[in-house]
């Protein structure tokens, strides 16, 4: 039926649209620190069978066919997975930077208590002394600086070391990283954080540097991993696929307005 092929064109359309809105999201995040792309992925839908022939009853002649095939439905949404490949490593003159290179999220305790997610590792120190992200939430675990500090030594294995103004060194803790089974299950949270989920697993902590683990580099931010050219043929791929859907849609009105004379005729 025309109808048939009108849902089949409409549902390419909407999938084209919502990738065209992934698209424009990873483009927009092209300088946020630590930005992981999504990508739209898609199904088709469910099939019908349909007969391959319409009986035909000729003057003399009979036929009738039982043989019957497949016709698709169109297309769906079946999820947005984020791609956690490692971004580059850009120099920031700030103390207080810690980009991760390797697998690894830090912890952040939210105002509510809850533990959260990120490898945004532009951090501040708030009043009460502590390691903060720039929505002022709290690192985990806890780090005091005190108000002596001169300066704050980051080691690759997460070493944090603290010297006050009379050169003194005082060794604050170990900065603990996380990692995830399946670290796409995450639920994107916005504010650069993420959340377990049941797709992702249970957090699993471990130390920097070793088993598997990213090291850390002070004085560095992540980059987004957006590749600008890989986005803008994505986007012109798009914008093809919603083109050839629409003119599918105006092909189908023709045929039924062709129909439509045949009968008044």
């Amino acid at each position: 039926m025309p109808t048939r092929a009108l849902r089949t064109a409409a549902s390419g359309m909407y999938a084209q649209q919502i990738n065209i809105q992934v698209i424009a999201n990873n483009i927009a995040n092209l300088n946020t620190n630590s930005f992981k792309k999504n990508r739209a992925e898609f199904e088709d839908l469910s099939y019908q069978e349909v007969a391959a022939n319409q009986s035909s009853e000729l003057p003399g002649i009979t036929e009738k066919t039982t043989s019957k095939i497949q016709v698709g439905n169109g297309v769906q949404l079946s999820s947005t997975q984020k791609m956690f490949t490692q971004g580059g490593l850009q120099p920031s003159g700030s103390q207080l930077d810690i980009a991760l290179q390797g697998d690894g999220f830090f912890q952040i305790r939210k105002s509510d208590g809850t533990i959260v997610y990120t490898r945004d590792g532009a951090f501040k120190i708030s009043s009460e002394g502590s390691l903060v992200t720039p929505s002022g939430y709290t690192m985990e675990p806890g780090l005091k600086v005190t108000g002596d500090t001169s300066a704050l030594s980051i080691s690759k294995e997460g070493v944090v070391t603290m010297s006050d103004v009379n050169g003194a060194t005082t060794e604050l803790g170990r900065i603990e990283l996380v990692k995830f089974v399946n670290p796409s299950g995450l639920s994107a949270l916005g504010n650069n954080l993420y959340g377990e989920t049941p797709a992702s697993g249970q957090p699993i902590i471990g130390t920097p540097g070793s088993n598997g683990y990213a090291e850390l580099y002070q004085g560095f931010s992540e980059s987004s991993n957006v590749d600008i050219v890989e986005e803008m043929v994505a986007m012109i791929t798009a914008q093809r696929a919603y083109e050839i859907n629409s003119k599918t849609v105006k092909t189908v009105e023709a045929m039924m307005e062709m129909a439509n004379n045949l009968k008044r005729g």
